[in-house]
């Protein structure tokens, strides 16, 4: 699972992560029975994998999902490294660490997981580095003792993890176009607070659409509430693939 790239072309299921935000396995096991196919991966995140524990990853996995373990981890190099070699052998295709975490951790993170990978014999996960929560905005990374903006806070993290070996990061749409200028085409923007046109926007500070996501530069968008809160999930999903895939 863990062979990723760049989803290019007109195929947008490709490009849509759905995050599960669910708190039982019985409602993340409807959902991707109800979006997949056509959509191929899923996103679980803390409060589902809180309340059902690790066993959720691979019933989602015998549905066909192919999963991004949302945990953020951030921790001492050692305790991330553990907790990455975890997940590879959950078989997840990607999971994420906090690149405020530091080099030493980020690497161990990067490192474990490829041991655990290549002693099972399987494609080490694509590892994600987090860069700036797209619920901030500039005084709230302020308020965190950050000096910097958030354009340059999100750049100065990227470069530390694609320098530290890690397969592309997480940041808002909006940095997406800015990231790609600066660090080039070859490693994965995966990015939440994406929101369709009309979409509430909840607590999500810099949003873009799905299609002014991609056209700046996101590999992959994350999307939970405006699919997994809609009275039906499928339609809601079909409206947002129209929109990726109708040339303008």
């Amino acid at each position: 699972m863990g062979n990723i790239s760049p989803a290019s072309g007109g195929d947008g299921a490709a490009r849509i992560i759905v995050a599960l935000d669910v708190e039982t396995q019985e409602k993340a096991c409807s959902l991707v029975r109800e979006l997949a196919p056509p959509l191929r991966y899923f996103k679980v995140g803390f409060r589902l994998f809180v309340a059902c524990g690790p066993s959720v990853i691979a019933a989602l996995q015998g549905l066909g999902a192919k999963i991004f373990l949302d945990l953020k981890f951030h921790d001492i190099p050692n305790t991330v490294a553990e907790a990455a070699a975890a997940a590879a052998r959950l078989g997840v295709a990607m999971f994420n660490v906090h690149l405020s975490g530091g080099r030493e951790m980020i690497r161990a993170a990067v490192d474990a997981a490829a041991a655990a990978a290549e002693q099972l014999g399987r494609s080490r996960p694509h590892v994600l580095g987090v860069t700036v929560l797209s619920s901030f905005h500039e005084a709230a990374l302020a308020e965190t003792g950050v000096a910097r903006t958030i354009d340059d806070q999100v750049v100065a993290l990227a470069r530390l993890g694609l320098d530290c070996g890690l397969d592309g990061v997480i940041a808002s749409p909006r940095e997406a176009m800015l990231l790609r200028q600066h660090l080039g085409g070859d490693f994965l923007i995966v990015t939440p607070g994406v929101r369709p046109a009309g979409a509430a926007a909840d607590d999500q500070q810099r949003i873009l659409t799905p299609r002014q996501a991609l056209q700046a530069g996101a590999s992959y968008l994350v999307i939970g509430r405006p699919i997994i809160k809609d009275a039906v999930p499928r339609q809601a999903m079909q409206n947002i693939l129209e929109e990726l895939n109708t040339e303008q």
